[in-house]
């Protein structure tokens, strides 16, 4: 098999090391190259190495380095073991099963993408009901109800291209209890006993031939199609390694970060819940995709979490890290859907939120301190706007991409096809602050980009979707007590919920 590498070299100016990603447009390093395919296996690579210089003002200039015969080292990440204390640590960010058999999921999004390229991966893994490692026999079925168990592996790729890898099984699924680490062993190597923990690189190697490990500073893993998604362009197998600096949790850079559906998500009410583990950071390593070595250096990354019953009934989400037209670092996250409110009647609530990070400050649109709403067509054109107290936003995302079909854990049939997503979206982000009339005033921020992450999902979607946030009063008043629920089961840790 061939490959093709494609490199990142020097960075953007706005990539500072010190500092985190900034507005980047994907198409102002334009470099007339082309990346030749290359054999995996050989030991002499020939290899087209880019390096873009200042590429985004235009003062600098843009080389090519080529080597026919001497053997060129590949970005090599560096790992570095989950610290025990995290400063952009976020709320739940650890596994929340909690040893009970109620039906229950958690899922995890991590993306990185790749400017230059125009290229996106978007890492997605999920466990469903733990509590039974293997299929349920007919026994468990009659006691329990059905069940759909194992454990996902799904990644959305370069050139919109997927791959999964599903077992029913879960008895080789590990999470950490309090913080975002997470793995699995589809196949373990001969004589090897899969990984319980995070372990180092090599020790993962050497144990687990097809599976995954991830951390908030660290992802490696091999996973191979199983075959089951013919109705999506597919790749046969995927390998990655790469390490992950943290920029933005989901909180104002240096304070307390915080749980992304406010305090009460401590509590299994109001599911699915959802946090942004981290709103932006810099990933440098390399992914193999269909005959193709993606290698980067310090791109955009982006992770997510869900866990509780079932998705929601409905939903919509935007998400984006590279942005043209802004200075300093950027990172937007939407979403919105149409979920349960507990009780016996089946009472549904429109929920959804903005969160944009923007040199360091959070802006925080959510229905206790305001109104979100939106207009959301079946596919091809996402509108939401919303204002707090202090600032108004709207965004517009639209895509002639058909995007692809992904899978999403659902009741009546586990990980089902539940979703359509691409990340070629266009984008345009706006905020104003809000003048004492509540009408747009000064301009913070208005930038665009084509490298959008969307999607819609659930259903049905006959027609447009316009709605705005109806949470009950009750709740909103409660969301608006300042309460630190992390806080105060650190005082005792043995009473700390799993997950938090």
């Amino acid at each position: 098999m061939e490959t093709s590498v494609h490199s990142r070299g020097e960075l953007h100016p706005h990539f500072s090391p010190a500092i985190g990603f900034g507005a980047v447009n994907p198409n102002s390093a334009k470099l007339s190259v082309a990346f030749k395919r290359i054999p995996l296996n050989v030991g002499l690579r020939k290899s087209l190495r880019v390096s873009a210089s200042d590429a985004v003002n235009g003062s600098g200039t843009s080389t090519v380095e080529r080597s026919d015969t001497e053997k060129v080292p590949s970005v090599n990440p560096v790992y570095t073991p989950t610290p025990s204390s995290r400063e952009l640590r976020t709320p739940h960010s650890g596994y929340h099963f909690d040893g009970s058999t109620r039906k229950f999921f958690e899922g995890w999004y991590f993306k990185v993408s790749i400017p230059e390229q125009r290229q996106s991966f978007c890492f997605m893994y999920s466990v469903e009901n733990p509590a039974f490692r293997k299929k349920l026999t007919v026994f468990e079925a009659a006691q329990h109800g059905p069940r759909s168990t194992g454990v996902g592996a799904q990644i959305l790729g370069a050139d919109d291209k997927y791959i999964c890898q599903y077992s029913e099984e879960s008895q080789n699924f590990w999470g950490s209890r309090h913080e975002l680490a997470l793995g699995n062993t589809f196949i373990a190597e001969k004589d090897s006993q899969p990984p319980k923990k995070e372990v180092f690189p090599q020790d993962f190697n050497k144990r687990v031939l097809e599976g995954f490990q991830v951390s908030p500073l660290w992802h490696q893993g091999f996973i191979r199609d199983d075959g089951r998604s013919d109705y999506v362009k597919t790749v046969k197998t995927a390998r990655w390694e790469y390490s992950t600096r943290p920029v933005y949790g989901w909180g104002n850079v240096g304070s307390k970060q915080k749980s992304t559906a406010g305090w009460l998500a401590a509590f299994p009410v109001f599911e699915p819940h959802w946090q942004i583990c981290m709103a932006g950071g810099l990933s440098t390593g390399w992914i193999e995709w269909d005959g193709e070595r993606f290698e980067f250096e310090d791109a955009p990354s982006y992770s997510e979490k869900n866990w509780g019953g079932a998705f929601p009934r409905k939903w919509f989400w935007v998400q984006c890290n590279v942005f043209e037209g802004g200075s300093g670092e950027i990172a937007l996250t939407v979403g919105g859907g149409l979920r349960q409110l507990p009780g016996i009647s089946e009472t549904y609530e429109n929920a959804a939120l903005i969160g944009v990070h923007y040199q360091g400050v959070f802006y925080e649109f959510v229905p206790w301190n305001g109104v979100v709403s939106w207009d959301i067509a079946p596919w091809g054109h996402w509108y939401i706007a919303a204002e707090n107290e202090t600032h108004l936003v709207e965004l517009q995302a639209t895509t002639k991409d058909p995007g692809t079909t992904l899978r999403a854990p659902t009741t009546e049939a586990g990980l089902a096809p539940a979703c359509k997503d691409t990340c070629l979206g266009d984008l345009r982000l706006q905020i104003w602050e809000k003048r004492d009339d509540g009408q747009k005033g000064k301009v913070i921020l208005d930038v665009t980009s084509n490298m959008a992450a969307v999607e819609v999902g659930g259903g049905p979607w006959f027609n447009t979707w316009k709605g705005k946030t109806s949470t009950p009063e009750l709740i909103n008043r409660a969301l608006k007590v300042p309460v630190d629920v992390d806080g105060i089961f650190s005082l005792v840790p043995l009473l700390k919920p799993p997950g938090l």
